[in-house]
């Protein structure tokens, strides 16, 4: 059976964003740091291996409405450049946007499944279609907490930024009493994996 990973990238200080999130700066603005190890090049070897390992795993991804209409947007997704950044979008996951309403206009029509019964019935729907892969819960961070307070996901995974921004969308806002079993760490000079099972009783 597949797993759930809530699997998202975060600053040392605990932020998923930069302040001044919008469709022309979707990590806000000089968020980018947050990805620098998925986003600069030369990826170290560590980097590329915990991002090709992420993408081949995942069978659907689950995502929330405002990072849909940042990936969806102008400045988003591309042909060449998704889930998984720049691995093989032909062969990319669905992703299922959980939302109160459906947009009317779908730039990228194909990679998009939208849900409006909540995140476990995001995830239960990616579940039905992963085969024997993971579903990913790849944020923003409202989608990773309500996930992680429902007790849906099975498995942690940060990716830890050095460095601090002071300000931006914080992780475990709405997340409680949590027990986390440290499973991995990897280290890159760009930011250190973290795998965590979480303890659901």
């Amino acid at each position: 059976m597949s797993k759930v990973i809530a699997d998202i990238s975060m600053s040392l200080d605990g932020y998923v964003t930069a302040s001044g999130v919008d469709s022309e700066h979707g990590l806000g603005v000089g968020g980018e740091g947050i990805h620098a190890w998925v986003l600069e090049e030369p990826r170290s070897p560590v980097d590329e291996a915990v991002l090709a390992r992420s993408f081949e795993q995942t069978g659907a991804v689950v995502m929330g409405r405002r990072l849909y209409d940042i990936v969806d947007g102008p400045h988003g997704w591309s042909d060449d450049v998704g889930y998984g950044y720049d691995q093989d979008q032909s062969v990319a996951p669905p992703c299922y946007v959980v939302t109160h309403e459906p947009p009317t206009h779908v730039r990228l029509a194909s990679r998009f499944r939208f849900v409006t019964e909540g995140v476990a019935a995001a995830i239960d729907q990616a579940r039905a279609t992963a085969d024997d892969k993971d579903v990913a819960v790849m944020g923003g961070a409202n989608v990773v907490d309500q996930s992680l307070t429902a007790r849906l996901v099975d498995e942690l995974r940060i990716h830890l930024s050095p460095l601090v921004l002071g300000d931006g969308t914080r992780l475990f806002d709405l997340v409680g009493p949590t027990t986390l079993v440290q499973q991995e760490v990897t280290e890159s000079p760009r930011a250190t994996h973290l795998t965590y099972q979480v303890v659901r009783s």
